[in-house]
């Protein structure tokens, strides 16, 4: 364990206060909007920081050792003092909190035209974000759900596909008329935009017929969000992934250079932690749900999937 900062991480500081405080991991997950096992490993992390017990195992429960008694009333001087000068360390989870968690282009672009209407309903939700690349381990974070792309089957996580991409290139207006019609091969004159993955590109040129690798003129942005301004701006061809990129197209900032389409080897998908997800999550991934089109019967899989799994 890094004990670089000479401080136990916050997150586990939480837990064992909260696990002190009800006197059991089940009642510290119950405040907390967590689950059981993620209790039980923020407290296994912070007795491994320490080097040290500070509970007692019990079949209902747990009690505090003697370090653990002097660690609690530490924990809650220090806590105490928190919320004195700052409201910042005490962040309100009520049963309709949902913690989700999705890439920069997810969250601009397919998250947030649809954040009133996934907020909105019975139960009235409130999502709190976390943006991220990181393939977070969704149990250990506290997080609900998640959107990623890539493949599926990440292991540690329930996984169902929202949607395929059929991609198509694009760029700015100036540009793609100067490109005009043609072969595909035609594109090949001008720098091509992508991510960290160029495989929609390898893909598409595949579908035509054509080979491609990348090459010095093309260009690499991390973020879809990048793609997309690099287009807009005329820096080459990027290829369109809806429905990420079908509001900029709609709206005239980038246009069609080529209708041809090739699905993309990587698709999204929305993520859960093991175990039976809270009843706010579960009404939040109904509405993504929704949102992407996902038929019913796969949804009800990815809600219940977790009891086949523990059987």
């Amino acid at each position: 364990m890094d004990h670089s900062s000479n401080l136990p991480p916050l997150d586990t500081l939480r837990a064992f206060e909260a696990a002190a405080r009800s006197g059991s991991f089940s009642g510290a997950a119950e405040a907390l909007n967590l689950t059981h096992g993620a209790v039980s490993r923020q407290v296994a992390k912070l007795e491994h920081w320490l080097g040290l017990r500070v509970f007692v195992r019990q079949a209902r429960g747990v009690s505090l050792t003697p370090e653990g008694q002097r660690l609690l009333q530490r924990t809650q001087e220090a806590f105490s003092l928190f919320a004195d000068t700052s409201d910042r360390w005490s962040e309100q989870r009520g049963a309709a909190v949902v913690r989700f968690s999705a890439t920069p282009s997810v969250c601009s672009l397919w998250l947030m035209p649809r954040w009133q209407r996934l907020e909105s309903g019975d139960p009235a939700l409130r999502i709190v974000l976390q943006v991220d690349h990181r393939m977070v381990a969704l149990d250990e974070e506290g997080i609900d759900l998640a959107i990623r792309c890539g493949r599926g089957g990440a292991p540690g996580r329930v996984s169902v596909q929202l949607f395929e991409e059929w991609c198509f290139p694009v760029a700015s207006p100036a540009l793609a008329q100067a490109i005009g019609e043609g072969g595909p091969q035609r594109l090949l004159g001008q720098p091509l935009i992508h991510d960290s993955d160029a495989a929609g590109w390898r893909a598409w040129f595949n579908a035509q017929g054509l080979d491609y690798r990348p090459r010095p003129q093309d260009r690499r942005f991390e973020d879809y969000n990048l793609v997309l301004d690099a287009a807009a701006c005329g820096l080459g061809v990027a290829l369109a992934r809806p429905p990420l990129a079908q509001a900029q197209i709609d709206s005239g900032r980038i246009a069609i250079v080529d209708p041809r389409t090739a699905l993309n080897p990587v698709s999204y998908w929305l993520d859960r932690p093991l175990g039976q997800p809270r009843p706010a999550a579960a009404a939040l991934a109904i509405r993504i749900a929704a949102e992407a089109g996902l038929p019913p019967a796969k949804l009800a899989s990815f809600l219940k999937q977790e009891a086949r799994a523990a059987a």
